[in-house]
Parts: C-alpha cells; sequence; structure tokens
C-alpha cells in the first residue's frame, strides 16, 4: 500500500508504504508502516531530482500503475502523484515515482500540468489505468479553497507527454474526487468520491459511488449510472471519505475491499485542526448495478 502523509504532523508530505504479512491474503487489517533500522518512518524516493516541483508542498494523492513506455521501450511500473513547489495546498502539477528494479526514483520535472483555463492552474488527484495501448488518466482540477472542483480526463503514448487534449470528465456541481478505475474480468469498475467542501451539512450525494463500463472511457455518460456505497455519516474517525483505491479478492470476484481517506477534527488551535485517516470497506460489488451488502471496517 501506498500513502502519503507527514512523519510528524508538519512539513512537506511524503509518500510512505505500508504491507501485509508475507504471503497474507488482502486485508484492512494488519498492514504494517516501513520504518528504517530506528524506527522513522521511511520515505518511497528522495527529492534530489523533483524537489523544484514538489520540494515545498509535497507528495500527495499517490496512485499506481503498470504499463508499456513507447519510449523505453518496455514496462515499467510509476507511482504518479500531485505536487506541489510552495505550498501544501497548491498549485499542484502531477508527476511520478517509477521503479528502478531497486528503488523508486524521483522525475526532474512533472508529466503533466494544467493548460485549460477551467482547470484554474492546478491539476492533482491522479489515477490511472494502462488500456488499449495508451495511459488514461482522470484528475481533479481547481482547488478546494475556491470551493470549484472539476474532473478532467486525458491520454498519452507513454504516460508522461504528448498529452491529448484535457477535456472535462465531470462538471463542477458533480464535486467528483478520485475516479479510481480497476478491471475486472472482461470489464471494468469505478469508485469515485463526490466531496463537499462548502459551508454547512455536506448534501446527500457526498460519499463513495460506484459505476460499471465495458471499457475504461473518458466520457462520463459511457458509464453506468452510479450506485452510492458510502455516504458522509460523521463516524467519529471520518466523515465525507475521498481517494478511494480499491482491490477485488479474485479478477472475477464481487467481494471488493475499497481503502478510502477520512478526517476528524482535533483540539489543535492552529490553522489546520484536523487529523487524516484511512478506513477500509468491505462490499460486494456485483457484475451488473444493483443493490449489495457492505461491511465499514474500523
Amino acid at each position: 500500500m501506498y500513502l502519503a502523509g507527514q512523519a510528524q504532523g508538519y512539513g512537506a508530505t511524503e509518500i510512505y508504504s505500508a504491507s501485509l504479512p508475507t504471503n497474507a491474503p488482502l486485508s484492512a487489517q494488519g498492514w504494517t508502516l516501513t520504518r528504517n533500522p530506528a524506527g522513522e518512518l521511511l520515505p518511497l524516493a528522495g527529492r534530489s531530482l523533483s524537489g523544484n516541483w514538489d520540494g515545498k508542498g509535497g507528495r500527495h494523492s499517490p496512485s499506481y500503475v503498470r504499463g508499456w513506455d513507447t519510449r523505453e521501450g518496455t514496462w515499467v511500473e510509476r507511482i504518479y502523484y500531485a505536487g506541489a513547489a510552495e505550498n501544501l495546498w497548491g498549485p499542484y502539477t502531477i508527476g511520478f515515482l517509477q521503479w528502478d528494479g531497486a528503488q523508486w526514483v524521483d522525475q526532474v520535472e512533472p508529466a503533466f500540468v494544467a493548460n485549460e483555463e477551467w482547470e484554474h492552474g492546478s491539476v492533482y488527484e491522479p489515477n490511472l489505468v494502462y488500456h488499449d495501448g495508451k495511459w488514461k488518466m482522470w484528475y481533479v482540477a481547481g482547488s478546494n479553497h475556491e470551493d470549484y472542483l472539476v474532473h478532467g480526463y486525458a491520454e498519452s503514448q507513454d504516460g508522461k507527454t504528448g498529452w491529448t487534449k484535457h477535456v472535462v470528465f465531470a462538471p463542477p456541481e458533480m464535486k467528483m474526487f478520485d475516479f479510481c478505475v480497476r478491471q475486472r474480468d472482461d470489464a471494468f469498475d469505478a469508485i469515485f468520491a463526490r466531496v463537499w467542501v462548502g459551508g454547512g451539512a455536506p448534501p446527500a450525494e457526498t460519499g463513495l459511488w460506484w459505476s460499471r463500463a465495458q471499457n475504461p472511457s473518458g466520457k462520463l455518460s459511457d458509464w453506468n449510472p452510479p450506485v452510492q456505497i458510502m455516504t458522509a455519516e460523521d463516524r467519529g474517525w471520518h466523515s465525507g471519505p475521498w481517494k478511494p483505491s480499491f482491490q477485488f479478492d479474485g479478477q472475477a470476484g464481487t467481494r471488493a475491499l475499497v481503502f478510502f481517506d477520512g478526517a476528524y477534527r482535533t483540539d489543535d488551535p492552529g490553522p489546520f485542526p484536523f487529523a487524516f485517516t484511512v478506513g477500509c470497506l468491505d462490499i460486494d460489488l456485483p457484475a451488473s448495478l444493483f443493490p449489495m451488502t457492505t461491511t465499514e471496517i474500523l
């Protein structure tokens, strides 16, 4: 598991890893964060190359993907993330760490930057799949501070250059966050968050949603009408879940574990009185959209 955080609660965020015991089945519990011999959390990679674009604001929202790099002529493993040059709150660009066979290596410059007026100069929350010879990316543009979130989509042959025109995948009024896609059998599942960053109580549609499509399309209309699988109910340790990432128990199975981010308010008098958490939803996702069973794991 790859996740972002602050080891001491301040400073630029890093990407860390956690693992289950060797040969253990996929589970919501039993994860151990990777630490160095001194017991300190061990960041996944250094910043000797990427510091100019992710040095002060940190690395956010990691997304693992394996795909074919046409330039290198080989299969590569990458962890895409949003990087911020100066401030934790952005603006952001999107880049990646790449596995070289021994370690994760940072990159000199980001792979994807905002270039459309509707993106408001910031792109983040990347989610990618490699399909049909293309790197396909869904991402958020805008900012929480402006209460403006629009979901975008673009494709590339090598995942770092030559991106197609950035197009709107979901409009700002949907407040869509983290459109995470996984292949299952001969079709594709997507789980995404709808968030609420405005004042007052969140509307009923805030939470996690699930949809299906025959292919991982860059048009929202090609996906089946979504079904809500989690609300924004305040559970104490989280409310308004976001950043879903899920895996099925078997390629063609129906049981999925959906890991997600949450937050709760603390007594800290500072400018950000919240702590982030990671939760998991154990859910049955059938091959067609109809009622299912869910179990939220604390």
